[in-house]
């Protein structure tokens, strides 16, 4: 049902003027798609300091929260112009991204790094400030860097996949992935 949903709405937009516009224009998929990969770097490379900084890796001499400040503004930028720049994407071709194992997956893992984001956050700011300058931060902020780490070289990984079709609902018939995919008029052929 959900499936038979998200189709709709990516047939719908897919017939949007501007999302055909941003298809057909000779250079704006790809300057979208470049500033996305841009961004993601400017965030994400924000992020990954902090957690390396968290893990004793880098750094070991500068304060966690001065580094975790700092680069707090950096990475939100980022965040906020790889998101606006991910949906007009989605945007651009809408049914062939809703439909793509690749994309599904990279959203469930990207839910999951908020998640972890927002727990990171919340310990950090509970924890007792006396380890800021230890080269080590406490076990639970060193989880939530590992984790961290994880699931974001996974949304990338996921990201970098999609334009691969490897599992297109044209290019399989394994029910289990048609359905993952939301593969809906494949699955009804079966």
């Amino acid at each position: 049902m959900i499936n038979e949903w998200l189709l709709q709405f990516g047939q719908w937009m897919e017939a949007q003027q501007y999302s055909q516009m941003l298809v057909a224009g000779y250079y704006s998929y790809s300057w979208l798609e470049a500033t996305h990969v841009l961004s993601l770097m400017m965030c994400i490379g924000s992020l990954f300091i902090i957690d390396f900084r968290m893990l004793g890796l880098i750094m070991p001499n500068v304060p966690a929260t001065t580094i975790a400040a700092r680069l707090h503004k950096p990475m939100l930028i980022g965040f906020g112009i790889m998101f606006f720049t991910g949906a007009l994407l989605v945007y651009a071709k809408p049914v062939e991204t809703i439909q793509s194992l690749w994309f599904r997956i990279k959203m469930i893992l990207l839910v999951l790094a908020f998640i972890n984001a927002w727990i990171f956050n919340a310990r950090m700011k509970a924890a007792d400030g006396t380890w800021d300058m230890d080269p080590v931060a406490p076990k639970p902020l060193r989880v939530g860097a590992i984790i961290s780490l994880v699931l974001w070289c996974g949304v990338v990984t996921m990201g970098r996949y999609i334009p691969y079709d490897w599992v297109d609902c044209t290019n399989t018939d394994n029910a289990t992935i048609l359905w993952a995919a939301g593969c809906v008029e494949q699955l009804r052929a079966l």
